[in-house]
């Protein structure tokens, strides 16, 4: 067998010991885990930050309140799915639909009747932002797991394999370079497979943690922009 044959990947991997190759199955494992939470977290992003753009289109085109209201109501009944912007609007909507038919037939009559039209609208609005917020940032701390803690794992495959590998001189009686370098090679892919799950991992971490920023201050601005349109109809 050849010194190339020796060093291959595949078989530097066969050879390994058993605990550095279970370092190396897990690292791998959360790496494909990482690209799944990837491709998924991309693709809901740009869909929330679509559907986003489109209502706030339609938000600010001057159209009727009550329209928008029905039309998301009947997008969530249908299911057709409602942006994160569209529920955060629908739940501030009705909940002043609500207290606005609890007061009957008297009307507003005072500020108190307006303040509770307007807290009970934040409130919900509020409530309806922190449940987007937490659909969008689902996964991003396994993501920054991985970044953090893959690189370790690997190199604790590496120290061990390096130290399975200068034991193993202990049997040798003339120690070389080609003696030794089998079991380094083995020690240091679990590190190269740990830097292959992590790198993507925190990567994608910032930018989609970038991402959902902008949008939580998007959903923040509407929030307090639509409340003063409320507020101004309660009065």
């Amino acid at each position: 067998m050849t010194v190339t044959q020796d060093l291959s990947f595949i078989t530097l991997i066969t050879n390994a010991s058993v605990l550095v190759q279970l370092v190396m199955a897990l690292l791998l494992a959360v790496s494909v885990m990482s690209w799944t939470y990837i491709f998924r977290k991309m693709f809901a992003i740009r869909s929330a930050r679509a559907q986003t753009e489109e209502f706030e289109r339609a938000f600010w085109s001057g159209g009727n309140l009550s329209t928008l209201y029905q039309d998301a109501t009947s997008n969530r009944r249908k299911g057709s799915g409602t942006g994160a912007l569209e529920r955060i609007f629908e739940a501030g909507m009705d909940e002043f639909n609500k207290v606005k038919a609890s007061l009957g037939n008297r009307g507003i009559q005072d500020n108190s009747d307006s303040a509770a039209l307007l807290d009970g609208a934040r409130r919900a609005m509020r409530a309806a932002y922190q449940r987007e917020m937490d659909a969008l940032e689902s996964h991003l701390a396994f993501l920054a797991s991985v970044g953090s803690v893959s690189p370790y794992v690997g190199l604790f495959g590496t120290v061990w394999g390096i130290m399975n590998a200068f034991r193993g001189l202990a049997n040798v009686q003339q120690a070389t370079l080609a003696a030794v370098a089998p079991g380094i090679a083995e020690a240091l892919i679990a590190t190269a497979i740990g830097l292959f799950a992590a790198i993507p991992a925190v990567v994608a971490y910032n930018r989609f943690s970038h991402d959902v920023d902008r949008l939580a201050i998007r959903f923040e601005s509407f929030i307090e922009e639509f409340s003063n349109i409320l507020q101004r109809q309660a009065r």
